[in-house]
């Protein structure tokens, strides 16, 4: 058995020894060819055929060759001729002209990227590589091997590890020193694979000696690694980077390839954390940049793999990759305070691309953000852990940009990943959610609660700390003050969303942490205006804003509904007033959110149902409250107005004031209708009309809109077709499901001729129709045709109808009971008054689309009379009808050549 033993010993010895002496006579081969192919080439070049084309390795390495003096022209012709030149210098010299007709070539070369570099090396050194594994290897197994034949007793196994790994290191720095390690040499990556094997080798016995035998603490362990790691660096200095990528990957494999067990699995991290530590050291030294990339991304994945395996080590895993964020930003730069200059990630254009350094700072974040959110969710401390990592680094980036501009825009990746783990926890009722919920449901005489005011307050130090960076200066001083002004209130609002703290600790105690951080902003901005002066007012407006935005939050979790509508629509005006009295103009974006927010709170939330059935005190409150602060808000503004500014936010105010005040009084009419006729007619024929006339003024205010911001003109659409839609739906049920002439089902027209609940049915939404056409100039044409005939058919058919009433009454409004002759002559009069009134109108306002609508209301008539009235009619009735008809034709043609006489001498009186 011991014979076996030795013999698969041997055999295991001699594999390495005999890949490597086959290496090196396959590089003299290489070498001797190299030689062949240049004299080769030489030859050709003096017998006049062109030199065959280089391959792009030999192309390399003529352009690393010493440039080589052109030959001098003969100053005497009668000398003899010089000796030719030997073939090396021939070949030199023709690779030079051959490189300088490639440089004139004008046409851009495509450079190979780092993986089709790295592909390329391996293609041709692949065998190298192999070699460093089996030695890494054979000094791994050979510890496991004795453990597990029990050949010797463990501090042996121990010794016998590291003294491989000396010996590997020994020959290493052997072939180096005596045969050099350049790509030009027999013995190229050689020293690199025998000294990266060695320091795999190290590694592996020191974590053997910890994790395997527990011959060391944990303490000694962390040293021996240290110093390990050292000795990699050193050599990492003098080595190519061949010694960089074995060690870095074989010390992250060698934790996997040796296994056993340990009480302690958080000794690992601190390992991990070594390697990469190592990896970006050797980086920093000689920018060999693929070794920092390669080292942090072995290093969460190694930790991605250790925490999903010891789900105890969640703490130790939320240490480990903060340090990672962080050594990835200070180890290259080579100090406590990095010094990131350059583009920033954001402004990364064809021309202009950030360092190396800037990007793998922010990729490092990215990775600990995305592990710090994942794991936030595990329990109690681990989510106060991570909120605690993600907040630190925040604040660290924040500092850090002021050295280091090129890092500002990272900072939003720590703020939203703190905001991410509060929503997660809190949409996933985690424990820290639920313990906080029900504090005072098992014991009500328990403390208060502050987990919540923890995160408020971790989001003013946050605030105040990205404030302080606006104080620096810059050009991004505005944006860090708009983010001083967000952070606190936006991280309080996904609190209140998500974990609705208010069900444990009361409205009001939650309503004074809004109310403390509106004193904080606006303590900030009379700071930043005190610091800024009236010439540059954005800073202070942004903190203004943020005031008024945590005012309104405290006054949603307190106010009534109709009293919140009113709060918000003070806001509205308190900021027109800021506009008016200091010349803010971002105040327009809280007047265009406040609009916004009434107009939901008006339609949707409590909405125009609320409406109905709430007290008439309560409704007026909240609706004429908004409807007021519209009109005053474009008083306040008009003056800006006339400087040619604040036309967005006249915009909004205009068409809010509009439709607003038309829904409250909409609302008005209908419930002066319910409590007369004291039922319940949400189905009626004028309920639906009045339905109708909301939604066309909701849309009419949507299409108003249009003409302000591009970047919101579609949504605006999509909202007006969608408003428009709804109220289509409305005017069709009032005119086919519920009126008063097909069914008498919620039928029946109350109130007295004329002035009865036809007017909301049908005259209601024609009227609002009419008036968006005629107040809104930036309508389509084919829109306004729209509209413009929808409002004429609803308006003749509420002339229809309002007639009909009056000769059948209430009882015989349905079309089956026929017509009287009187009711026949009546529309005749109706449309002919109609048309005429269309027609005068027209020249009035010189319309050709008006004129053309009253001939066709006289052309309806006209066929009335003809179709209709002569068989409907009688005796002197008919006569009259024929007569009227007549004599109105006739004034009308008059008045038509009248018209057109007058317009033509208008035209010439202006030629």
């Amino acid at each position: 058995m011991e014979g076996l033993l030795v013999v698969i010993g041997g055999i295991v010895i001699a594999i390495p020894i005999a890949v490597i002496y086959l290496l090196i006579s396959h590089s003299g081969v290489k070498s001797r060819l190299a030689e062949v192919e240049k004299e080769l080439t030489a030859l050709r070049l003096r017998a006049g055929s062109p030199a065959p084309l280089e391959s792009p390795h030999r192309e390399r390495e003529t352009q690393q060759a010493p440039a080589a003096p052109p030959p001098a022209a003969p100053a005497e012709p009668a000398k003899p001729a010089s000796p030719p030149p030997p073939p090396a210098a021939a070949v030199i010299a023709a690779r030079q002209t051959a490189s300088a007709s490639a440089s004139a070539d004008p046409r851009p070369r495509l450079q190979p990227d780092w993986t089709q570099r790295l592909s390329a090396w391996l293609m041709h050194n692949w065998f190298y590589a192999v070699s460093a594994l089996s030695l890494a290897l054979a000094g791994l197994f050979l510890v496991q091997y004795g453990m597990e034949n029990g050949l010797l007793p463990p501090t042996a196994r121990v010794v016998a590890a590291l003294a491989f790994g000396a010996v590997l290191i020994g020959a290493g720095e052997y072939i180096r020193r005596r045969f050099g390690d350049g790509e030009d040499t027999a013995t190229a990556y050689l020293p690199s694979v025998f000294s990266g094997a060695g320091i795999v080798s190290l590694f592996g016995g020191v974590l053997s000696a910890r994790l395997l035998y527990d011959l060391i603490g944990p303490e000694t362990a962390l040293i021996g690694m240290v110093l390990v790691a050292l000795v990699a660096l050193v050599l990492g200095w003098f080595y190519g980077p061949l010694l960089a990528a074995v060690g870095v990957i074989g010390a992250f494999a060698a934790p996997f390839v040796v296994g056993g067990s340990s009480d302690d699995p958080t000794i690992f991290y601190a390992y991990f954390a070594i390697i990469a530590a190592l990896g970006l050291g050797i980086d920093t030294l000689k920018r060999w940049a693929w070794v920092s990339v390669l080292s942090l991304g072995l290093a969460y994945g190694a930790g991605w793999l250790l925490v999903n395996g010891a789900d105890q080590t969640v703490a130790a895993f939320v240490a480990y990759v903060f340090a990672l964020a962080v050594m990835a930003v200070l180890i290259p730069a080579r100090s406590v305070s990095p010094d990131h200059g350059g583009a920033m990630l954001h402004q990364m254009t064809p021309t202009t691309r950030p360092i190396f350094p800037t990007w793998l700072a922010a990729g490092a974040l990215a990775a600990t953000v995305f592990a710090l959110v994942s794991t936030a969710q595990e329990g109690a401390a681990e989510f106060g852990l991570s909120v605690l990592a993600l907040s630190v680094l925040a604040g660290a980036w924040t500092c850090w940009s002021v050295r280091a501009p090129a890092l500002q825009d990272q900072t939003l990746l720590p703020v939203a990943g703190l905001g991410a783990a509060v929503v997660l926890v809190g949409l996933d009722r985690a424990p820290i959610v639920t313990d906080y919920l029900t504090t005072y449901v098992d014991a009500p005489e328990a403390k208060f609660p502050l987990t919540v005011t923890a995160l408020v307050g971790i989001g003013v130090v946050l605030s105040l700390l990205t404030a302080w960076r606006s104080l620096r200066g810059g050009a991004f001083a505005p944006l860090w003050a708009l983010a001083a002004a967000v952070i606190a209130p936006g991280l309080a609002v996904l609190i209140e969303v998500t974990w609705q703290p208010a069900t444990a600790i009361g409205a009001y105690p939650w309503a004074l942490h809004a109310a403390a951080l509106a004193a904080l902003m606006s303590v900030m901005a009379e700071r930043f205006a005190r610091i800024d002066g009236p010439e540059h007012r954005l800073r202070t407006a942004f903190f203004v804003l943020s005031t008024l935005s945590c005012i309104t939050f405290a006054l949603v979790l307190i106010l009534s509904l109709a009293a919140l509508t009113a709060a918000i629509a003070v806001t509205v005006v308190v900021a027109a007033w800021l506009d008016r009295k200091f010349d803010l103009p971002q105040m327009a974006w809280f007047v265009a959110a406040g609009v916004v927010t009434l107009g939901y709170r008006l339609v949707a939330d409590p909405g125009m149902v609320w409406a109905v059935d709430t007290g008439l005190a309560e409704m007026l409150l909240a609706y004429g409250s908004a409807f007021a602060a519209m009109v005053a808000g474009l008083w306040l503004l008009r003056p800006r107005v006339a400087q040619g500014r604040r036309d967005e936010a006249m915009l909004m105010l205009d068409s809010a004031a509009w439709s607003f005040g038309g829904i409250l009084v909409t609302l008005l009419v209908y419930r002066a209708i319910s409590y007369v006729l004291e039922e319940d007619s949400v189905g009626s024929h004028w309920a639906m009309g009045l339905f109708a006339t909301i939604w066309f003024g909701l849309a009419l205010a949507q299409v108003q809109r249009m003409a302000g911001r591009p970047l919101l003109r579609w949504l605006r659409a999509g909202l007006a077709a969608v408003f428009a839609l709804i109220g289509l739906l409305a005017v069709l049920a009032a005119t086919v499901l519920t009126s008063p002439l097909l069914s008498d089902w919620f039928g029946d027209v109350a109130g007295p001729p004329l002035f009865n609940t036809l007017a909301p049915a049908y005259l209601a939404p024609a009227l609002v129709l009419a008036l968006g056409v005629w107040r809104i100039g930036t309508l389509p044409r084919l829109l306004r045709l729209g509209m413009t005939g929808l409002a004429g058919a609803l308006g003749l058919l509420w002339l229809f109808c309002v007639i009909r009433h009056f000769w059948q009454g209430t009882e015989a409004m349905e079309l089956s009971y026929g017509m009287g002759q009187g009711e026949l002559y009546t529309y005749t009069v109706a449309l002919l008054l109609a048309g005429a009134g269309l027609f005068y109108q027209s020249m009035a306002a010189s319309s050709n689309l008006m004129r053309r609508a009253g001939l066709a209301v006289i052309g309806l008539a006209v066929a009335k009379v003809f179709l209709v009235d002569i068989s409907g009619l009688g005796g002197l009735v008919r006569v009259f009808s024929l007569l009227v008809l007549g004599l109105s034709l006739a004034g009308l043609a008059w008045l038509d050549r009248w018209a057109q006489a007058k317009s033509a001498a208008q035209g010439d009186a202006a030629d």
